[in-house]
């Protein structure tokens, strides 16, 4: 009953800079996904095309709790981290990921700028793969911009399972597999 407690505690105080919750997106990976576009991003892709997230006092702040419900709510859709760069906000994101893991068993798909080999490289941003299905890593390059793409901007991003589970054919698609 303790530790019950004390995780409810840590959800309730810990906070995400939310600027949009998007419920049922298909547009963020396969299938109807709820995705959280959180404030937030120094990369400052030219070209992004959601520059109004780079602002990191942007949104308003949303306990993990209260997101987790936003999960738990629609019982089809998995689960999109977006941006901005949810890993400026690594600590609460991988403890959203390890809840929405643990209490739903969904699928997360996280999107970053930062390149799988950096996130490997930082132990503070590490701490998130193990929770995590797909990653689609890397800065949006305009140059090597691809509306045929699927699920990503530009060319250098790629799409990385990270398990088992995770085996859509989707073109670009890299699978690595180390955690699970």
């Amino acid at each position: 009953m303790c530790n019950l407690l004390i995780i409810r505690d840590v959800g309730a105080m810990m906070k995400i800079r939310i600027l949009d919750i998007l419920e049922e997106t298909m547009a963020d990976g396969p299938g109807f996904r709820t995705s959280f576009y959180c404030a937030g991003c120094a990369h400052h892709c030219p070209g992004c095309h959601n520059p109004q997230s780079w602002d990191f006092a942007g949104g308003r702040e949303v306990s993990v709790d209260e997101l987790l419900e936003v999960v738990k709510a629609d019982e089809f859709s998995n689960v999109t981290f977006s941006g901005g760069d949810p890993l400026y906000q690594v600590e609460a994101f991988t403890e959203l990921a390890r809840r929405i893991k643990e209490e739903t068993g969904k699928n997360i798909w996280c999107y970053t700028g930062f390149t799988y080999e950096e996130i490997l490289a930082d132990e503070r941003l590490s701490r998130i793969l193990p929770y995590i299905d797909t990653l689609v890593d890397g800065p949006f390059v305009a140059e090597l911009r691809d509306p045929e793409l699927h699920f990503r901007g530009s060319s250098n991003q790629r799409i990385i399972h990270l398990t088992k589970e995770e085996d859509d054919a989707i073109p670009g698609t890299v699978s690595v597999i180390p955690f699970k």
